[in-house]
């Protein structure tokens, strides 16, 4: 099967490729390559790709694959707010229009990595697929227009799945620290102590990258009917966590540091629980293998292996905000956020 993967050099993309290769499939990666000078650890699976916007992408570099494993976009709130109409052409307006030219060109089926930030602010509730959307950034506010245009184009002969993963966490070679449990490990690694932002009370629920890859490939694997026009939380319901239960687990294992509140600590708006009992049910094949605590073991393993500085941990390589706007004070990017030079 001929696969290609939108976003293939981000964060989660250069996990999902090699998983993809060493289960046969042929496959190739779209990608603009914003994030190339920021290397941690090790460098991207050279695969076949395309270096292209996903806005100019046309009908003809769709042509000849079997499926669309649409990874790319703006990715996450704070970049999302830096020009919310930037990210509605970005995230939405491309998003759709590239799912159009897929079916055109009879690719069979589309996978669309959406987030559970569709929930955005639903206190302590649980919620499944089924649960009404409450975005509160232009992100999420995204995520839930590609679902719902995209849900209007399945039909028999072109499977729409959305995928919509917990926080994610974990180590990448195009690693980030706008994440809640990398940014908390890297706190505790480089400073001593684990910094949080908010009052510690709001529920996250967090999923390791190798985990979010295996369930784009248990849906690539799936019987379409099992999965067409069908939305999935992708995590495990007990890795739904309080901020402050995840900085105990830090605490508890990188040695000598605390936990620290900053001054106007508060609560978060983003608070919200996810039942991810679907996609176990539907799609046995799909198993979870990491835990929060697991997942902080890696990170500190990491950053000890590859010393991590408190430089490198304040600095724009690996905070998608503060590289986007390094590139763009420096005229490397456009306001548009397209190169202006390669």
């Amino acid at each position: 099967m001929r696969v290609l993967v939108t976003g293939h050099k981000g964060y989660i993309g250069v996990i999902l490729v090699p998983l993809l290769l060493e289960r046969g499939y042929d496959v190739t990666g779209f990608d603009s390559d914003l994030f190339r000078s920021c290397d941690y650890g090790g460098h991207p699976v050279p695969i076949p790709e395309i270096i292209k916007d996903v806005r100019d992408a046309e009908q003809e570099d769709l042509e000849g694959f079997d499926a669309i494993i649409h990874l790319a976009g703006l990715s996450n709130d704070p970049l999302g707010d830096l020009n919310p109409s930037l990210t509605e052409r970005i995230n939405f307006e491309a998003s759709e229009r590239l799912a159009r030219l897929a079916r055109d060109a009879g690719v069979k089926r589309f996978i669309f990595s959406s987030s559970c930030s569709n929930y955005g602010a639903s206190g302590d509730n649980w919620l499944n697929e089924d649960s009404a959307f409450n975005p509160v950034t232009p992100y999420g506010v995204s995520k839930v227009r590609v679902e719902q245009a995209l849900s209007k184009l399945a039909r028999d002969d072109f499977t729409v799945t959305f995928l919509r993963n917990a926080t994610a966490y974990g180590v990448s070679c195009r690693l980030r620290f706008d994440l809640v449990l990398n940014n908390l490990v890297a706190w505790a690694v480089t400073t001593g102590q684990i910094y949080i932002k908010s009052d510690g009370t709001p529920w996250r629920p967090i999923v390791h990258i190798e985990d979010i890859s295996r369930a784009f490939i248990a849906v690539l694997e799936a019987d379409p009917a099992l999965v067409n026009g069908e939305a999935f939380n992708v995590g495990r319901n007990e890795d739904n966590y309080r901020i402050r239960d995840l900085a105990q687990f830090v605490k508890d294992t990188v040695p000598g540091c605390e936990v620290a509140y900053a001054p106007d600590a508060g609560p978060d708006k983003r608070c919200y629980r996810v039942d991810c009992s679907k996609i176990l049910k539907t799609l046995p094949g799909f198993q979870p293998r990491w835990s929060a605590q697991k997942g902080v073991e890696e990170l500190y393993q990491a950053f000890t292996d590859t010393p991590l500085t408190l430089e490198e941990f304040e600095g724009d390589a690996y905070q998608r905000i503060a590289h986007v706007k390094s590139l763009l004070a420096s005229g490397k990017l456009s306001p548009e956020l397209r190169w202006q030079e390669q």
